[in-house]
């Protein structure tokens, strides 16, 4: 079975959702490794550069629906956050250097090479004629300086 990216975002998703009620560091690290198995070769390069942002949704709609229930709902989801992000950062470094390494093994390289052959292709490079324009052109004469309406009067 392959997934597309998106399905591999998803799935990435509903399984560090799921994690977060358990045991949000290690859950994570799993559903980056079933991610970037089940993922199709060409759509490595989407799947890696979102697990922190997969990260960070899953822990703010947990910790938003934590908030939900308290007096300060604002300074609740903060501090839920700001615990949750900060406790699992090792975890989501660890997650992310995982999906780097398996994507790298499966394709990554391959795929960056397809991307930097399309943009070179679609930028035209620059001509060099001698009839060119020059890429400069001065203002005109005084175009900058001051008007003077009138005269200085006389004291």
């Amino acid at each position: 079975m392959r997934l597309t990216a998106r399905g591999a975002v998803t799935l990435l998703f509903v399984i560090t959702l799921l994690g977060q009620l358990i045991a949000p560091g290690p859950v994570f690290i799993v559903g980056c490794a079933v991610a970037v198995l089940l993922v199709n070769p060409r759509d490595l390069l989407p799947l890696v550069v979102t697990p922190p942002l997969v990260f960070f949704l899953a822990a703010l709609f947990i910790e938003t629906v934590h908030a939900l229930r308290t007096a300060s709902f604002l300074q609740s989801l903060a501090l839920g956050l700001f615990t949750t992000l900060s406790a699992a950062a090792p975890w989501l470094l660890a997650g992310s250097a995982l999906t780097l390494g398996v994507a790298w093994r499966r394709g990554l390289a391959a795929n960056l090479r397809v991307v930097r052959q399309a943009q070179l292709q679609r930028v035209p490079k620059p001509r060099q004629s001698r009839d060119a324009v020059p890429a400069f052109a001065p203002e005109p004469e005084g175009y900058f300086e001051p008007r003077v309406y009138g005269s200085a009067k006389e004291d």
